[in-house]
C-alpha cells in the first residue's frame, strides 16, 4: 500500500491566501504536482462543495478539507502550516493546521482506515501540539505516520494506552464496556455519527463525543457509519442506554433500532463542537416528561431490522403507526395541491373549476384566453389562475393514492410503494375515498409483507422486491378492491359525505367543538393528529358546492393555533407567575401559533400538565364550534394566518382564534393563581388584575411581557422542564 502522505505534501509556515477556498485550491494543486490527482481543479471543486455543505473547521484551529471524487488517482493526504490563519468555520476562530484528505471514488476500506484515524487523532491534544511544533516536513511525516499505525514507537503505545474507553465504536467491545461502567456511570447515551463523505467528521464526532462523556462521567458509546464501514452497535447496548445522540448530516441507517428512546439530532459538526451540550441535551430529553422520543413511523429502516422491531407492537400501535407514516408522505400532496388551488380560485375567481382545463390546453401567455370568469383578474389573471389550478388539482389527486401507497409502505417497506399506489387508483376509480385507500393501503401492505415472508431460492431472490411482490400484491389487493370491496366502501363514502354536508347549526357547532378539543388535548399527539388526519384525508372532496371538507380544514387549523398562542398571551400578561425559561418560550409561541404548529405549547404543558392542558382545551373547542357555526372555509392544510388568501371569511377566522385565545389565557392564569393563592381570593385577585393587563398586553404586543422579564419569580416551584429547545 502506497504512502498517503510524504515530505512533498506538508508545506510548513507558508501563506496560501485568506480564504479557505484559496487554500483549498493550494493543497489540490500539490496533490496533482505529485501526480496522485489527475485534475487539480476538479479535485478543488468537489472539497469546496465539501465544504459548503458543512465547513470543515473544528476547535483548536484546525481545518479538514476532504473529498472522494474520480479526480483523485492515489489517496493522499497534504497538510499545510499555515502563517495567517484562514477561517474553516469553527466557533473558536480560523485554522493554521489544515489536512486536505483527498480519496479516489473506489477507494479500498484500508485506505479509508486510515484516513479516519488520522481524523479520530486531530482530537488529541498532544498530538495537535506535535504538529505545531515539528521544524521540517519529515519530523510531520513521522508524526502522522506514527499516529496512523504506519510505525511502532514508544509513544505510540503510550498514546494507545491514554485513548478514553468511551470511544470505542465496536459493536462487539461495546456489551464489555457497557456492562463494565454500568456500576461506574450510571447514565449512558449511545451516539450515531455520519457525514456525507464519511472520512474525517464521522469519526472525530464519534472520539468527541466518547472524550466528552468520559469527561462528564457518562457512558458514551459510538456507531460510526462511515466510507471505512460500520459495526452496528449491539441491541443491547442501545435498549440499556438512556438516550440517542444523531450527530449526522445525512439519513441514518437502521434508525428503527432506537425507536422510544429520547434523542436529539444534529449536524455532524456540533458533535465536534460542543459534545458535552449535546450529552447533556440527550439526557435532559431523558428526564423530561414530555421529552422528545423517537417514533417508529419516523424510524422505519429498509431492513429486516425494522421488521423485526415492528413485530414487538402491540396492534394497536402498529396499526397507528403506519396510517401516520402514509398520512406525513400523503400531506406534501395536500399542502401544495391546496395551496395552488386556493391561488387558482384568488387570480381566477370562483367559477376558475369551469374554465381551467380548457383554457390551458387551448391558451398560453401569448395566447390568452377570451372566455373566462366574471370573477378572474383579466386575462393573465384567468390564464395563470387556471395553470395554478389544474396544477393543484393535479397534486390532489394523487391524495388517496399517495395515502395507500405510504400505507403500504409502512407495513412492507419499499415492495409495499407500487401495490399501494395501485389499489389507491383503483380505489379512486371505484369512487371509494380516503376509507377505500386506507383499507387498500392495509391489504395491499400485509400481502406484500406476507409474500416477502416467504423462503424464496437463492436464484428468485433477486427478483423479489422488484418484480414478484409487486405484482402478486398489486394483483390481489386491487383485485379485491374491484371485485369486494369497492362497491361496499363508494356506499359508505357517499353516505358519510351526504351526512357532513348536511350538517348546519348545532350540529355543526358540535363537530367544530369536538375536534377543536381534540386538537388541544395532546398537542401534536395521537388524538391531535387523527382530528388532523381526519380534515386532511377530506380536503380534496371539498369544492364549491360542497364546502364541508373546508370548513373542518378551517376548524382544526384555527383549533390547533390556540394553546401556543394563549400560552403567549398569558406570559405577556402575568410573567411574574412564569419561570424565565417558559418566559422566552412564550416569545417564541406568537410565531409558532400563528403558523399553526401546536407543539409550540407543549413545553407548558410538560411543566403543569393539569391546567395548561384543560384551559387550552377550552379555548380551542370554543374556536373550533365558532369557526363551524361562521362556515370559515380553508384550502390549504398548513400555515395559520400565512396562508390568509387560501382562506374565506378570514376576519371571523381571525376572530374565532383570538376568542380562544383570550379563553385559554385567562383559564390558565386564574388556575395558576387559584391553586396558588387559594379558594375564592384567588380567583377574585384573578378577575381584578386580567382585564386591565389583557388591555396592556393587546395594545403593546410581546413587549409586555419582555419588559417584565426581570419581574421576580414566584414562590410556588415551576418545573424546569419546558425546555426552550423544544420550540
Amino acid at each position: 500500500m502506497t504512502s498517503l502522505i510524504t515530505t512533498d505534501l506538508v508545506v510548513l509556515d507558508a501563506d496560501q491566501g485568506t480564504e479557505s477556498s484559496a487554500v483549498i485550491r493550494a493543497l489540490a494543486a500539490t496533490i496533482a504536482e505529485q501526480g496522485r490527482a489527475n485534475s487539480a481543479d476538479g479535485l478543488a471543486d468537489a472539497a469546496i462543495a465539501r465544504e459548503e455543505k458543512t465547513p470543515t473547521g473544528v476547535p483548536g484551529g484546525i481545518a479538514i478539507p476532504h473529498a472522494r471524487t474520480e479526480a483523485v488517482t492515489e489517496p493522499s493526504l497534504a497538510m499545510a502550516r499555515l502563517n495567517l490563519p484562514v477561517d474553516f468555520g469553527a466557533k473558536d476562530g480560523p485554522a493554521d493546521l489544515v489536512f486536505m484528505i483527498a480519496a479516489p471514488e473506489g477507494a479500498g476500506k484500508d485506505h479509508l482506515k486510515l484516513l479516519s484515524k488520522l481524523a479520530r487523532s486531530l482530537v488529541k491534544k498532544d498530538f495537535v501540539a506535535s504538529l505545531r511544533a515539528a521544524t521540517t516536513e519529515q519530523e510531520v511525516v513521522d508524526l502522522v505516520e506514527t499516529a496512523l499505525g504506519l510505525r511502532e514507537t514508544p509513544e505510540e503505545s503510550t498514546s494507545t494506552e491514554s485513548t478514553p474507553t468511551g470511544a470505542s465504536t465496536a459493536a462487539a467491545a461495546a456489551p464489555t464496556e457497557s456492562a463494565s461502567s454500568s456500576t461506574d456511570h450510571p447514565r449512558r447515551v449511545v451516539a450515531v455519527t455520519a457525514c456525507p463523505t464519511g472520512i474525517a467528521h464521522t469519526y472525530m464526532a464519534a472520539d468527541a463525543l466518547a472524550q466528552a462523556g468520559s469527561d462528564m462521567g457518562i457512558d458514551v458509546v459510538t456507531e460510526t457509519q462511515g466510507s471505512s464501514g460500520t459495526t452496528p452497535l449491539d441491541q443491547s447496548v442501545i435498549d440499556a442506554a438512556d438516550a440517542v445522540v444523531f450527530a449526522v448530516d445525512v439519513d441514518v441507517r437502521d434508525k428503527a433500532r432506537f425507536a422510544g428512546k429520547p434523542y436529539v439530532q444534529v449536524p455532524v459538526k456540533a458533535g465536534i463542537d460542543d459534545p458535552q451540550g449535546l450529552i447533556a441535551k440527550a439526557l435532559a430529553e431523558a428526564d423530561a416528561p414530555n421529552g422528545r422520543r423517537l417514533a417508529a413511523a419516523h424510524a422505519a429502516a429498509d431492513d429486516e431490522s425494522s421488521t423485526a422491531g415492528n413485530s414487538r407492537e402491540s396492534i394497536g400501535a402498529h396499526l397507528k403507526r403506519v396510517l401516520l407514516t402514509g398520512v406525513s408522505y400523503m400531506i406534501p400532496f395536500v399542502a401544495a395541491g391546496g395551496l395552488l388551488m386556493a391561488l387558482g380560485f384568488l387570480l381566477g375567481g370562483f367559477d376558475i373549476p369551469d374554465y381551467a382545463e380548457d383554457i390551458v390546453l387551448g391558451n398560453s401567455l401569448w395566447n390568452l384566453p377570451t372566455e373566462y370568469g366574471d370573477l378572474a383578474l383579466g386575462p393573465v389573471g384567468a390564464y395563470l389562475g387556471a395553470v395554478a389550478f389544474q396544477i393543484g388539482n393535479l397534486s390532489m389527486s394523487f391524495l388517496v393514492a399517495a395515502l395507500a401507497g405510504y400505507i403500504a409502505y409502512g407495513i412492507a417497506d419499499r415492495p409495499g410503494i407500487a401495490p399501494g399506489f395501485t389499489v389507491g387508483a383503483v380505489a379512486v376509480l371505484m369512487g371509494a375515498g380516503f376509507i377505500g385507500g386506507i383499507i387498500g393501503g392495509l391489504l395491499a401492505g400485509y400481502i406484500a409483507h406476507w409474500i416477502g415472508s416467504f423462503a424464496a431460492p437463492r436464484w428468485l431472490r433477486g427478483l423479489m422486491p422488484v418484480v414478484i411482490i409487486p405484482l402478486v400484491a398489486s394483483l390481489v389487493s386491487s383485485g379485491l378492491m374491484f371485485m369486494v370491496l369497492g362497491g361496499p366502501i363508494s356506499a359508505l363514502t357517499k353516505g358519510l359525505d351526504s351526512w357532513l354536508s348536511s350538517m348546519t347549526g348545532t350540529a355543526a357547532v358540535v363537530l367544530g367543538l369536538i375536534l377543536g378539543a381534540m386538537m388541544a388535548v395532546d398537542l401534536g399527539g395521537p388524538v391531535n393528529k387523527v382530528a388532523y388526519s381526519f380534515a386532511v384525508a377530506g380536503l380534496a372532496a371539498g369544492s364549491v358546492d360542497n364546502p364541508v371538507p373546508w370548513e373542518i380544514m378551517a376548524t382544526v387549523m384555527a383549533a390547533g393555533m390556540v394553546p401556543p398562542l394563549a400560552m403567549a398571551l398569558a406570559t405577556a400578561v402575568r410573567p411574574r407567575i412564569f419561570s424565565q425559561a417558559e418566559k422566552e418560550n412564550g416569545k417564541a409561541a406568537w410565531l409558532l401559533g400563528a403558523a399553526f404548529i401546536s407543539e409550540g405549547a407543549i413545553p407548558f404543558a410538560a411543566s403543569d400538565p393539569l391546567r395548561v392542558i384543560p384551559a387550552s382545551v377550552v379555548g380551542a373547542g370554543v374556536t373550533g364550534g365558532m369557526t363551524m357555526a361562521f362556515s370559515v372555509t380553508s384550502q390549504a392544510p398548513h400555515g395559520g394566518v400565512f396562508v390568509f388568501f387560501a382562506i374565506d371569511s378570514f376576519l371571523l377566522f381571525l376572530l374565532s382564534v383570538v376568542v380562544g385565545t383570550i379563553i385559554s389565557a385567562v383559564l390558565v392564569l386564574a388556575l395558576k393563581i387559584l391553586v396558588r393563592k387559594g379558594g375564592a381570593a384567588g380567583l377574585a385577585e384573578a378577575a381584578d388584575r386580567s382585564a386591565p393587563a389583557t388591555t396592556a398586553a393587546t395594545s403593546t404586543g410581546s413587549t409586555t411581557g419582555s419588559g417584565s422579564a426581570g419581574e421576580a419569580q414566584p414562590a410556588e416551584p415551576v418545573s424546569s422542564n419546558a425546555d426552550a429547545t423544544r420550540v
